[in-house]
């Protein structure tokens, strides 16, 4: 918005010349990331103030850990605080004629959607499973796809019209049309290397990124600041790749896919990493106010379709490694509960709990040493990540 803004002052005389920074990149995605961080600064409080006065306090599961039951009736639902800092700060900073913008931030306001009414039915039905797991992963999976069929054409080609013109042409052909190298598998630390997928491989592999994503990052938000730091890190990492491929210099240097319009993906990942700071202000223990699967969902969603984007879902699931993880131990739990319950009679457990993180708090740590070693961990794996920026 401030981009069309300035470049309509500039019009009316040389005295708005000094407005010609604006249209520097790296410019406004500072500019995005100190916006999104004041915004969520200065209206944290009220927001906190109001979902204790409306009552929205986290309800504890009676099977959660014992240490938790003192943070029942502690406000959730803090991630629209989130959400509204990034939407915000984007919409001021970012070219409102780019597309691959308006994608991520329609998938993170439909998964931030999904969140809201699980989290309403927690906090009025007074249910603490919320919504349930079917109705849930219908939404994200329609959600998902739709961003997939997009993603699928519009990575392929440099704008809508031709995108227009490459999905008639995939339907005349019977649903057999060749998509270019950039719309291919990636391999990391390999020069040129991709592995092609189709259109069905594509919307198979971007609709598993993104709800993948989606779901590992909300089951990783168990603990007080455990999941939004390392949203912060992996935004920001992802933040640099978009760069990347976004410049037509860089990227031929660095070996990556020019994707044109991506760069400005940089100021959606920085207002992310503004809001999601701005929200850890409130979110370190003891926190005032939890996420909500309305913040998780969403912000795990914007992730995914971001890494799509950017061609890097190999690299994605290496600086994401906590919600890879958190996620399997979930799925390794159940799976091995169930087949040991059908085979003895009695379901037996691989960890103490899952996710992950409370097997380590039955173990005897901290919740604080649980959060800050898991953000050790994700800040080395994000390092891996980006040199892969180099290392090909």
């Amino acid at each position: 918005m401030l981009l069309s803004l300035a470049a309509w002052l500039q019009t009316l005389g040389p005295e708005f010349g000094f407005l010609r920074v604006i249209q520097y990149l790296t410019f406004r995605a500072v500019m995005a990331a100190m916006t999104s961080l004041l915004i969520g600064l200065i209206a944290g409080p009220a927001v906190i103030r109001r979902l204790t006065a409306l009552k929205i306090g986290q309800p504890v599961r009676g099977y959660g850990m014992e240490t938790h039951l003192s943070k029942s009736g502690t406000p959730t639902m803090g991630g629209v605080l989130v959400l509204l800092s990034i939407v915000i700060s984007t919409v001021l900073w970012f070219d409102l004629t780019n597309r691959f913008v308006w994608i991520v931030l329609l998938v993170m306001i439909g998964f931030g959607a999904i969140g809201w009414a699980d989290d309403w039915r927690k906090v009025v039905n007074k249910d603490p499973e919320g919504m349930r797991s079917r109705e849930k992963y219908f939404w994200q999976s329609l959600i998902g796809l739709i961003a997939a069929l997009y993603l699928v054409f519009s990575i392929s080609e440099s704008n809508n019209y031709l995108v227009i013109q490459l999905f008639f042409k995939w339907v005349a052909s019977g649903f057999d049309v060749n998509l270019p190298p950039k719309a291919g598998l990636l391999l990391p630390f390999f020069k040129e290397v991709s592995y092609p997928l189709g259109v069905f491989g594509f919307v198979i592999l971007t609709y598993l990124v993104i709800v993948g994503s989606s779901n590992a990052v909300n089951l990783t938000d168990g603990l007080d600041g455990l999941a939004i730091m390392p949203v912060v890190m992996v935004g920001s990492a992802l933040g640099v790749f978009a760069y990347v491929t976004g410049s037509a210099v860089y990227s031929k240097y660095l070996f990556f896919p020019y994707i044109p319009g991506s760069g400005e993906l940089l100021i959606f990942c920085a207002a992310l990493a503004g809001a999601g700071l701005a929200f850890l202000w409130f979110n370190t223990h003891p926190a005032q106010v939890f996420m909500g699967d309305v913040g998780a969902l969403a912000l795990g969603g914007a992730l995914g379709t971001i890494a799509v984007i950017v061609r890097q879902e190999i690299v994605l699931s290496i600086m994401g490694g906590i919600f890879v993880v958190e996620a399997l131990s979930v799925m390794a739990q159940v799976v091995y509960f169930k087949y040991t319950k059908r085979k003895y009679g009695e379901g037996r457990r691989i960890l103490k709990m899952a996710p992950l993180h409370h097997h380590f708090e039955k173990s005897g740590w901290k919740e604080t040493q649980v959060v800050v070693r898991f953000w050790i961990i994700t800040m080395l794996l994000c390092l891996v990540g980006l040199s892969t920026l180099k290392l090909r």
